[in-house]
């Protein structure tokens, strides 16, 4: 993976609604790690650097590096809760992954090829059902994306979960799991304006024939 996201973090021992919003005011973002067998451990970081990286699309889906008294662990973001009026960030949670247990997270779909699929060039309009899918596989083995190609596409064609080439060790949790979720995911159709002028012009074409009999 060509990104490496590190956070700062600092240990956080006063907690509470009180004492979140306190230290929100000192410009840290309360947080808590938990997971890969050990306690959760409440911290706190920078809420400018934060907000940076979450600008990044890649920083969902990526393992983290998370410093901490002298330490490293690595983690994965699980949540964020945002200001509902401000641009800042109320608190997130984290969780440790180890090397040699899977995980689940969700990953952004990069639609490629869309320019020259059959259903395009016949000027059908994309629509997108999911841009993302939830994934599960060993942390080595961790997508930033997972590439949709859909240059073969015709119109009126539909792209289904069952189509995308997840990577070696990668599993479509969605697929894996439960009952029938082979849901859409791309699809080509002709614009509504478009699809509504060739129906009147196939109607005009219909009754001009039966007027002529």
């Amino acid at each position: 993976m060509a990104e490496n996201f590190i956070l700062e973090a600092e240990p956080r021992d006063d907690l509470g609604k009180g004492a979140s919003r306190r230290l929100r005011r000192t410009g840290q973002v309360p947080a808590i790690m938990y997971g890969a067998g050990k306690e959760p451990t409440s911290i706190s970081l920078n809420q400018n650097a934060l907000i940076h990286h979450l600008e990044n699309e890649a920083f969902f889906s990526h393992i983290l590096t998370v410093k901490l008294g002298g330490q490293e662990e690595n983690a994965i973001l699980k949540a964020v809760q945002r200001h509902p009026s401000k641009p800042t960030i109320n608190h997130i949670d984290l969780q440790r992954v180890s090397a040699k247990e899977k995980i689940r997270l969700h990953v952004p779909l990069h639609f490629i090829n869309e320019d020259v699929a059959p259903g395009v060039k016949e000027g059908g309009m994309v629509a997108h059902s999911v841009i993302e899918v939830e994934v599960q596989c060993l942390p080595k083995d961790l997508p930033e994306f997972i590439e949709v190609d859909l240059g073969a596409l015709e119109m009126d064609g539909i792209f289904h979960m069952t189509d995308i080439v997840a990577p070696k060790g990668v599993e479509l949790f969605e697929l894996t799991h439960g009952a029938d979720h082979d849901q859409p995911v791309a699809s080509i159709h002709l614009p509504r304006g478009a699809k509504d002028a060739d129906e009147e012009a196939g109607e005009a074409a219909a009754a001009e024939e039966g007027g002529e009999a």
